[in-house]
């Protein structure tokens, strides 16, 4: 595979050709977050669909935008910048989430059945996301500048193989989520649990 900044180059050209997830980019500099990324699967789909040459937009069911802030965590905070972003995109056509990482501890028990820690920063929430090729996050500052997190490298998402990352996923959940990725793209390789 190539060095690890010609990745990382790679990876922003891609997402500087696709209309779409420019826009998203630029757009989401106006929610005024600090900090925060767009992430996983919209990014990891648009390179899926690039190097299956598959079309733009292909398979993606969501935007995700998380950010990070621990001053407020009350549910009425963050449905206030949902409602913020939802006004801000209202005229796209995939679906915007909005999510503040700092909150997910006060949801994730409800939801997947097993409680967790607060994340201390967006990018520990990252860490913890379901795949190596899912922890990845992006975004365009206001000054054009690239800002990539990827805790576990660009390899796996450029040799499309799905891997687990045990930091938090249930070995089901992983399960779910490679097979119905697999079916849209069958040419990922897929990690054994």
């Amino acid at each position: 595979m190539d060095s690890c900044d010609d990745m990382y180059s790679r990876l922003t050209e891609l997402f500087t050709r696709d209309a779409l997830l420019m826009d998203i980019f630029k757009r989401a500099q106006g929610l005024a977050l600090s900090p925060y990324y767009i992430g996983a699967g919209c990014l990891v789909q648009t390179v899926w669909n690039e190097l299956t040459g598959r079309a733009p937009g292909y398979g993606i069911s969501d935007i995700d935008i998380v950010y990070y802030d621990a001053s407020d965590l009350s549910y009425a905070a963050e449905d206030a910048m949902v409602a913020k972003g939802r006004e801000l995109f209202k005229d796209i056509a995939i679906p915007v989430d909005l999510k503040n990482q700092a909150r997910v501890h006060l949801w994730y028990p409800q939801k997947f059945g097993l409680g967790i820690k607060p994340y201390t920063s967006l990018e520990a929430a990252i860490n913890s996301w379901p795949t190596t090729v899912t922890s990845l996050g992006a975004r365009l500052d206001l000054n054009g500048d690239w800002q990539i997190y990827a805790p576990f490298g660009l390899n796996d998402l450029f040799d499309l193989i799905l891997r687990p990352n045990k930091a938090l996923i249930r070995e089901d959940i992983y399960a779910a989520k490679t097979l119905k990725w697999k079916s849209k793209w069958p040419e990922l390789k897929v990690v054994p649990w």
